[in-house]
């Protein structure tokens, strides 16, 4: 798989950890005020796709997102890397093997 930020490639484990380790501040954390809840949002690069989901429901303690950043990182990146594959990478060769034309 590649990097939709840097174009590194790497297996998806490997891109898993390498977007943490190096581009997890893609990754939008904050305080909704109208709703009083914590949320993360996170950007397909390639397309108008949005990660986006309440952090800890009836919690509006700023410092949780930045103590666990990383870990919203994971699971916003997760998320990221099944859109990647459903939607943006093309399919494996053998996937493919056996359609003939």
């Amino acid at each position: 798989m590649t990097c939709p930020f840097c174009g590194q490639s790497e297996d998806r484990r490997g891109l898993h950890r390498h977007l943490v380790a190096v581009h997890v501040q893609a990754v939008e954390v904050g305080l909704d005020e109208q709703k009083q809840r914590m949320y993360y949002r996170l950007d397909c690069p390639n397309c108008e796709y949005v990660v986006s989901q309440t952090v800890r429901p009836r919690s509006t303690d700023e410092h949780f997102l930045e103590e666990y950043r990383a870990e919203i990182g994971l699971v916003a990146f997760d998320l990221l890397l099944y859109h990647l594959e459903l939607a943006h990478e093309a399919p494996a060769p053998e996937a493919v093997a056996g359609i003939e034309d």
